[in-house]
This record gives structure tokens, sequence and C-alpha cells, in this order.
């Protein structure tokens, strides 16, 4: 498949959603609502994900859509595309700049296409489970080979205990070179420019996870749910780390 025109366009989209986003950041008098799951959510999440839903019905109307805040719309047609408009949005209302917006484009149900796009540090990651470019520059997961040098990412240690094996999973963390909090998206932005080794995130939602396939995979690395399954559609956990790592690190998830 050629993925010219729709390498171009997640470009568009990812540089209009973060012109909307950006004014938003860091500010102390933003509304912030809970939601039914109690995860936060503000007007720069919503009114980023409409502004990508009209540019798609715009561009493609015969494509579908399945977003965070806003539901499916043809969701079964041959192209979709997933959005998460801000993964992270609690490192957002923080002033914390570890979070960045999701498209994946999928074909037939498999994620071909993706971005994590962080526009306050402007840097836009498209991996397309070939190749992987951050600001147009080729990038790759580093070679890392021992889990003692590696390091080890995750969206919330605590979510670890709540949601797998906390005792394995803390036994893994251990062994690392570094363990850290870096995550959401960010992290996986990390593992696939060589910055970090190993992301682990034991409870996902399908539109955190599309986009972070093809970008693992252009990047060199592997992406599964902790079981070495299909990452997506059906999973809610999501190991990518390089592929020496990767089967020593879901062995050690499973104790």
């Amino acid at each position: 498949m050629d993925f010219a025109l729709y390498r171009s366009f997640v470009t568009d989209l990812a540089v209009e959603s973060g012109d909307f986003i950006r004014p938003f950041y860091g500010r102390t008098d933003l509304a912030v609502e809970s939601k039914g799951d109690t995860s936060p959510v503000t007007a720069a999440d919503r009114g980023a994900e409409l502004l990508l839903r009209r540019r798609i019905a715009d561009r493609f109307p015969e494509h579908g859509i399945i977003g965070e805040e806003y539901g499916n719309e043809r969701a079964e047609a041959d192209f979709t595309w997933v959005l998460d408009p801000i993964d992270g949005t609690k490192s957002f209302i923080s002033a914390v700049p570890l979070w960045g917006t999701l498209i994946a484009l999928l074909h037939r149900g498999e994620p071909v296409l993706g971005c994590i796009h962080q526009p306050i540090l402007g840097q836009l990651l498209i991996g397309d489970g070939v190749s992987a470019t951050l600001n147009g520059e080729p990038v790759r997961c580093r070679a890392t080979t021992r889990v003692a040098a590696a390091t080890i990412l995750t969206s919330d240690h605590l979510n670890l205990g709540r949601y797998q094996n906390g005792p394995a999973c803390e036994r893994l963390l251990g062994r690392a070179r570094l363990a850290r909090t870096w995550g959401d998206c960010y992290g996986y932005l990390l593992l696939a420019s060589g910055h970090a080794d190993v992301c682990l995130d034991p409870i996902m939602n399908p539109w955190d996870i599309a986009a972070l396939i093809p970008v693992v995979r252009g990047a060199g690395g592997v992406i599964t749910d902790w079981h070495g399954g299909a990452a997506y559609p059906a999973a809610h956990t999501v190991a990518a780390a390089t592929p020496a790592l990767h089967a020593e690190v879901l062995a050690a998830l499973r104790g």
C-alpha cells in the first residue's frame, strides 16, 4: 500500500490539532471534568477530536472513525481512523509534557499507519510498520539485550498491581537499570526513538493502542499484549520492547 497520501494527511492532522491544543496547555484556569470512568477530560480533548473528525470527514467521507471522546462512526469501513486527542490527560492538566495526540489508520481492522505528536516539544513520530520517522528523520529502537541495562517505562506503577501480577512486575522493574513512569504515548515515542527499551501498560483502551503498533514495529520493536498475542483490537494490555528483550520481559511478567 502506498502510504504517501495518508502520511501527508496525518502530518496535517497532527499540526492542526496541535495548534488547537497548545493554547490550553499550562493554564491554571483550565476546567477539568471527570468522565464516567473517573478519568479527566478538558475542552482541549473534546475540541481537538472534533477538529480531527471534521477534517477526516471532509477529506475521506467514506472512512470510519473511532474516537475516545465521541465514539464510533462507520467503524467497519475498510479504512478507519482511531483517535486519542490527548493521550495522557493527567500529565496534560499538570503541565507535564509527557502526553501526545494519537492518530492511527486501520485497513480492514489492522493498524497500518500511526503517529504520536507532542506539540509542546515539537515532536512528530510517524510509523507504518516498516519504518518510522521522528520529525522526518529515521529512528530505530536501540539494541539493548539485557534487562540489567534497560530502561523500562510504565504509565502508572500503581496499575501494575491493580490489574496484573504486581509482585512479578515489581521484580522486573527492580532488575532494570532504570524504571520510570515516563509513560502514556510519550513512553512509546522514547522507545521508538532509541531512548528507552521497554514500555508496559497493564490496562489500555483501543484508542490508546492502535497508533502505537505501526510506530513501534516501524522502529524495529516488538509490540504485543502481555501474553504475546495481538495488541489490537481485543487486547487491554501492551508490552513493547526491543526484539532482544521482548520474550524475556513477557516471561518475567508471568512470574
